[in-house]
Formats: C-alpha cells, structure tokens, sequence
C-alpha cells in the first residue's frame, strides 16, 4: 500500500511495568514521566506477564431480510479493565484487592508485648469503595500511563495457598465511567502518536 512504512522501533516491549493506585479525585500525572503526584501509591513487585488492560464495547446489529450481511451495526456500551496479580502483601494492597474494608489493630492473646496484630475485615455488601488507577508501561525512553480516574474491584478473590509458590492477590478492576470526564486515557511521549 503506498504511504505504508514498517517501522520496528514502533514494537513496544514493556520491560517495566508498574501499577499505582489512589483514592479517587486524587490529581493524576500531568504526563507520561512526571513523578507520580502525592496520594498515588505503587502496588509494588507483581507477577510476571500477569498485567493486563483490556477495553470491551458492546455492539448490537440490525439485520434486513435483503442483505447478507448486517444492514446497521450500533455501540450500546463501553467497559475497561485491569487486571495484575500483585506478589506483595500490605495494608493497601489488601484493601485494593477486597474493593475496600477495614484494617484495626488488636491486642494479641494474653496481653502480651510481642509483636503487634492486626485485623482485616472485608467489605460487607453495598460497602465496597472506588479507587483511581494509572498501569505505567516503560519501553527505553518511551513511556506509557494508562489514567483510570475510577475503577473498582468487581470480581471475588481467588488466592492459591501452596508451599512452593509465593501467594498472589489477584487485582481485577472494572473502569466506572461519566458523562463528562474520559473513563480512561493515554499519556505517553512516544513520537509515533504525534498528530499527522
């Protein structure tokens, strides 16, 4: 085709990841390489090849008895989505995962001085909160930032508990959308996406 140029430093590698999250309205980067504004937290070290964004419409079509093929084809909604399977285990991190709850302090049995304990109780129904994503994707000088200005956990958690593997805490979130703002987009410094 003319005009068609095959160009290989076009093939991303995404030799770093990262996956950071924050409470929603927190103010997103401002680029794709600016230091992460406060209130955003890394989720830390995740599994290999487990870093997924997926974006899903939904489409109906209008069949007429005259064609093969559908006569009209429409989009009737939208959907997003991350998923990462995270290896470090925290506060936050738990939160993330359950879509909220709550984490208290509790005094170990016997009233001993040893180490302290803590206690995490999961969302009741209704309860579960939202929470702001960026997935951050870096190729050599080229960087990535996918910005979901809210999403939430809206699958159950299924965590394998086995002696020869490190227990992971599997991160699925949905992108909620508005009328006015975008549910997610791309910032990045890539050349290739400078307008024509």
């Amino acid at each position: 085709m003319a005009g068609e140029i095959t160009n290989a430093s076009q093939i991303v590698i995404p030799a770093r990841t990262r996956v950071w999250l924050a409470p929603v309205g927190t103010e997103a980067p401002a680029d794709a390489t600016v230091a992460m504004p406060v209130g955003w937290f890394s989720v830390g070290l995740t599994t290999e090849d487990s870093l997924k964004f997926s974006e899903e419409p939904q489409f109906e079509q209008v069949k007429s008895a005259q064609m093969d093929f559908p006569s009209r084809t429409f989009q009737t909604s939208d959907a997003a989505s991350v998923e990462v399977d995270l290896q470090q285990w925290s506060a936050k991190n738990f939160s993330a995962v359950f879509g909220g709850g709550t984490i208290s302090q509790i005094a170990p049995a016997g009233g001993g001085t040893g180490p302290k304990h803590f206690k995490f109780a999961p969302p009741r129904i209704g309860g579960r909160s939202e929470i702001a994503a960026v997935i951050e994707v870096v190729d050599g000088p080229k960087a990535y930032r996918y910005v979901m200005p809210r999403t939430m956990q809206m699958e159950g958690v299924n965590t394998d508990l086995q002696k020869a593997k490190e227990a992971v805490l599997p991160l699925r979130l949905a992108v909620q959308g508005s009328d006015d703002t975008d549910a997610w987009y791309l910032l990045t410094n890539d050349p290739a996406f400078a307008p024509a």
